[in-house]
């Protein structure tokens, strides 16, 4: 299993969520942050925005649909410009539902 956390823009979010949710992959959670890039912020006429607000998804899905989701991903929340997100990939050892105590996903 991994863990998928994909850092976007906040208005790519509902094209992201209904891409996976299309392909299949329903379970995710999304979380509001605030943080800046390798530009570090952007300046708008002589006011600099340091931090800029982003959505963070999280979901952790089987080895196999890592580069599927991955690629959904890139592909809804593309512009073409800085600050279009960043996607981080981690393995998990393992899952429980806190309701049953099933393990696994």
């Amino acid at each position: 299993m991994k863990m998928i956390r994909a850092i976007i823009r906040p208005e790519a979010f509902e094209g992201v969520a209904d891409g996976l949710s299309e392909a299949g992959f329903v379970s995710l959670t999304k979380i509001s942050v605030f943080g800046r890039g390798k530009q570090k912020g952007i300046t708008i006429g002589e006011t600099h925005y340091d931090e800029l607000p982003k959505i963070m998804i999280m979901l952790v899905v089987e080895d196999e649909d890592v580069e599927e989701v991955t690629k959904l991903i890139k592909y809804k929340s593309y512009t073409g410009n800085y600050g279009d997100g960043k996607i981080f990939i981690v393995p998990v050892e393992d899952a429980y539902t806190v309701r049953t105590g099933a393990k696994g996903l």
